[in-house]
């Protein structure tokens, strides 16, 4: 009977299937070996694109005359320093005792790449194929991956969008930046004084450059606009809260030019002649118009998906997202949590009905163990498949990261970090079993002659999920500090008070009259767009440069995005060292160098589509439309070379070096030192 050689991503992955295998025998050169089976795996890509001068040597010298590159044919080779275990890799699929090949790499588009690129290279016929798709590192998962495993030509449309994901930016970055260097380059590197200025750009990476400096020129250009409010400080029962007017219908300020928003004026003596108006009538006193109860529940948040757990790692521990996936990679790899590059951020009615092996298995974690004893004493993890935290239509390759229960003994040979890392994952999981949070929220609306006071109360009666939500090692809630940013742009405020101001807050009704301390103004000002951190930006790419706090509305357009989760952070990393965009380690701030909005200005005036996240994201939905099987690989082959085509033909025919040199000057003027500029922080 022939053997099966398994085919692993990376050999801490390899070693996990030979544990479940029960493979002990010998670790051999590249590969381990036991009766029926064979484990071997590659160190990430064994084989990548060749270069042009690989088809021939004039494309080594960049030039107008060879533009645009778009070959018939492409060209593939193994990477010089991994060349010997490639040759262990084909050596092992070429023996004549080894039957079946199961591909093992990462369950994804760039790990199905990987195996494509070495079975091509290594010339792999003849013989059967299977596919392992699995969602956890655990022994049963790798079990389960191996019996379900299904032959690779079921995934040959991923396959086809991973070829093209990769032509794709190989095709837009040789041909775009050899254009726009030998069109602009001289006029960048003469500006900056440098000997030689190579234009980097890419499908993704531009794209995000784009995001960047046009948040930062918003910042510069934006005008900070005074505004005042008037406050009522309302008395009862002994208690003190403020009423906020606003020309609402009745109003002698309705819809009045001197309004800014309708919560405050432009000019203060707008503010003091509302003041002066009311209180011609003392004591002054005001009457109850309107008094709204109403509970609200407050869900537990969607589990994580990569981009969700990035955003909030930024937050809570200012770490890029380049660590972020690292770490949690490392959780992965020691069977801690589920497969991390995901999109998902819920689970599939599969996992839901096994969930309680997870549950079951963090009883042993010290910092959540009673809380995982007590889902499953209540018992709620049984209904979790009919919640908004299980849904196969929202799952593409895998469901959200979630703990396995699993490996716990391993935490102690991980980071701090990493470890703290983990427990925000255990936490949002366990969320999602326990009831929302329930708050008591009172509305209430008072008026003084014909001009309206609004006041609103939210009061937390039931802790419900937020019980077990803060991590053990926080220091204060998230929430706080939000307040004093809404009253700076005039926003309403919802105020936190206590029960008694509650209890008599209850007990009004309409028409009652309380009495008035005073009328005051508070000066507010408008804020200035927020710069991206490491973390917002990675949702802003997500969501196609759109960044939207709310996750129910992120739901709506996923699959929309900027890159892929499995890409993001790399992209981010290009272009710190690159030295195109600035990290500030400390905040995880990221700002333009004035290299990045000199190259910004040159795609600008050149390839203006490269900075528009729309079309980014339309491509990548393209992509997605293959996997699919909606369109064909020639039909996106097509539409793309008639892209580089056009716009590499434009470049050449421009001519915007004068306008360029108004546009250096217009940002060079917001950095000192233009070569080493440090805006920001030091660069990554």
């Amino acid at each position: 009977m022939g053997k099966s050689l398994y085919i692993a991503e990376k050999p801490s992955v390899a070693q996990e299937f030979a544990k479940a295998l029960k493979i002990t025998g010998q670790r051999r050169d590249g590969y381990l070996e036991s009766e029926d089976c064979v484990v071997t795996w590659c160190v990430g890509h064994l084989v990548t694109m060749s270069y042009p001068e690989k088809y021939d040597i004039k494309y080594k010298r960049w030039s107008f005359d060879t533009l645009p590159f778009l070959p018939r044919e492409f060209k593939y080779e193994v990477i010089p320093g991994v060349q010997k275990q490639f040759d262990i890799v084909k050596g092992l699929l070429h023996r004549p005792d080894v039957e079946t090949i199961y591909v093992c790499t990462d369950s994804g588009r760039e790990g199905e790449y990987i195996y494509r690129l070495v079975a091509q290279e290594a010339g792999v016929r003849d013989k059967k194929q299977k596919r392992v798709w699995i969602d956890s590192q655990t022994e049963e998962e790798i079990l389960r991956g191996i019996r379900e495993a299904k032959d690779l030509s079921a995934y040959d449309n991923l396959s086809a969008s991973a070829y093209l994901r990769a032509k794709e930016d190989y095709l837009m970055g040789i041909n775009f930046s050899r254009v726009l260097t030998l069109r602009y380059g001289n006029s960048v590197s003469s500006y900056l004084n440098t000997k030689y200025q190579a234009i980097s750009v890419g499908r993704v990476m531009t794209c995000v450059l784009g995001m960047v400096v046009r948040r930062e020129r918003e910042i510069r250009s934006f005008v900070k606009t005074p505004f005042y409010r008037v406050i009522a400080a309302i008395a009862l029962e002994g208690e003190h809260f403020d009423g906020e007017w606003r020309a609402v219908e009745g109003s002698r300020y309705f819809q009045s030019p001197h309004l800014y928003k309708e919560n405050g004026f432009k000019k203060k003596e707008y503010a003091q002649e509302l003041i002066d108006m009311l209180c011609t009538e003392q004591p002054l006193t005001c009457r109850v118009e309107k008094v709204e109860r109403k509970k609200e529940n407050k869900n537990p948040p969607l589990l994580f998906n990569l981009a969700e757990l990035q955003n909030v790692c930024s937050k809570l521990f200012k770490i890029s997202p380049d660590e972020t996936l690292r770490i949690v990679q490392e959780l992965y790899e020691k069977k801690l949590v589920t497969y991390p590059r995901t999109d998902a951020r819920v689970l599939s009615t599969a996992v839901a009905k096994e969930i309680h092996k997870n549950i079951s298995g963090l009883r042993n974690y010290a910092q959540a163990g009673e809380a995982a004893a007590e889902v499953l004493q209540m018992g709620s993890y049984q209904t979790i498949a009919k919640t908004r935290y299980v849904n196969d239509k929202q799952i593409t390759d895998h469901y959200a990261i979630i703990p396995t229960g699993q490996g716990l003994n391993a935490l102690s040979s991980v980071s701090q970090t990493a470890q703290r890392v983990y427990e925000t994952i255990v936490r949002r999981f366990l969320c999602i079993f326990y009831p929302p949070a329930v708050y008591q929220k009172v509305s209430l609306v008072v008026k003084m002659k014909e001009e309206s006071f609004f006041s609103s109360f939210k009061v937390l009666q039931e802790e419900g999920y937020l019980r077990i939500a803060a991590n053990s090692f926080a220091k204060k809630k998230a929430s706080e500090g939000k307040a004093s940013e809404n009253e700076k742009d005039g926003e309403e405020t919802e105020v936190a008070c206590d029960a008694i101001l509650l209890s008599a807050l209850q007990k009004l009704k309409k028409n009652d009259i309380l009495p008035v301390d005073g009328l005051s103004i508070r000066e507010g000002e408008t804020s200035p767009p927020k710069r991206y951190n490491s973390g917002s930006m990675i949702l802003a790419m997500e969501n196609a440069g759109q960044l939207i706090e709310d996750e129910e509305l992120r739901a709506q357009i996923k699959g929309c995005g900027i890159g892929t989760s499995a890409t993001r952070a790399e992209i981010l990393k290009k272009l710190f060292t690159i030295k195109y965009l600035s990290l500030n380690k400390k905040t995880q701030v990221i700002t333009p160098t004035l290299l990045g909005e000199m190259i910004f200005d040159v795609v600008n005036c050149s390839i203006r589509q490269l900075l528009n996240p729309e079309l980014t994201a339309s491509w990548e939905k393209g992509l997605n439309y293959v996997a699919e099987g909606s369109i064909t690989s020639q039909e996106y082959m097509d539409k793309l070379e008639h892209f580089v085509r056009v716009r590499t033909s434009q470049v050449e025919a421009s001519n915007n070096t004068y306008m360029l040199r108004q546009c250096f000057d217009a940002a060079a003027q917001f950095y000192k030192k233009p070569e080493t500029s440090k805006r920001g922080g030091k660069s990554s």
